[in-house]
């Protein structure tokens, strides 16, 4: 039985990951900081799922989280590093304590955790970095947080290129806003809304599944010769200059 990791599998993406490679046979360690969420995800996601409660952050996170896969599965086939926070602010806005936590969060933890689990990687395994459409285009009030995903980017075509001769793949999933409980509140907002729902050309939003399946499939025999490529799943919201009719009959005010 193949086993991944899947860090921030409390809730949103992370959770949606850990239950579709559950579906997919595998054994899944899921990582939170919220003890009762994970259990939530244990009920959801049957026998095959563990989870550790911690701080990705912590010194001590990395070693944790490889002890507790190995000692109870004896390998790790995949790490998906999905952990995660929202609501950045622009570079001007932005103080020394939040950039630090954005950038330990989002880039120092998945790069600590992919250096102690890639020396336990046979060939065929394989490192799933989900970053964000921020890390593809610019985005407004990004910030520590572009900056982050922009890293993580950056090391998944890194370890990509270093290991992919041992057999050991690495790409990035890139969602655009995907309906989640973090993004719930933002989607009140409506400029932020109509950013989102007036320039993406497809009938919806993303939604958990979407980037869940596409994680499940870069980690299956489908998805065995793709390295080094960020897969962006948003409806096209970054690739296209897309505007709804509803945007483009609307009466335009200067601003």
């Amino acid at each position: 039985m193949q086993v991944a990791i899947v860090t921030g599998a409390s809730s949103g993406i992370g959770f949606g990951c850990a239950v579709k490679l559950a579906e997919a046979g595998m054994a899944v360690l899921g990582t939170g900081r919220d003890h009762d969420r994970l259990a939530e995800l244990e009920q959801a996601a049957g026998d095959h799922v563990a989870t550790v409660a911690v701080d990705l952050t912590a010194d001590d996170a990395p070693q944790r989280i490889v002890d507790a896969a190995l000692s109870r599965w004896g390998r790790i086939d995949f790490l998906v590093n999905n952990a995660g926070v929202g609501s950045p602010k622009p570079l001007h806005e932005t103080d020394d304590e939040t950039l630090d936590h954005f950038l330990g969060l989002m880039l120092r933890a998945p790069f600590r955790l992919a250096r102690d689990v890639i020396g336990h990687m046979v060939p065929g395994s394989a490192i799933i970095n989900v970053t964000s459409t921020f890390a593809v285009v610019g985005g407004l009030r990004g910030g520590a947080y572009s900056a982050a995903k922009g890293g993580l980017t950056a090391l998944t075509t890194h370890i990509a290129c270093q290991y992919g001769a041992q057999g050991i793949r690495c790409n990035a999933v890139a969602p655009g806003v995907t309906l989640t409980p973090m993004v719930a509140a933002r989607l009140e907002d409506e400029r932020f809304r109509k950013m989102q729902t007036e320039m993406t050309p497809h009938t919806r939003l993303g939604q958990v599944d979407d980037i869940a399946a596409t994680v499940a499939f870069l980690c299956s025999e489908g998805g065995s010769f793709i390295n080094g490529q960020t897969i962006v799943v948003d409806g096209g919201w970054s690739s296209t200059k897309y505007l709804s009719d509803f945007a483009l009959t609307s009466e335009w005010i200067a601003r």
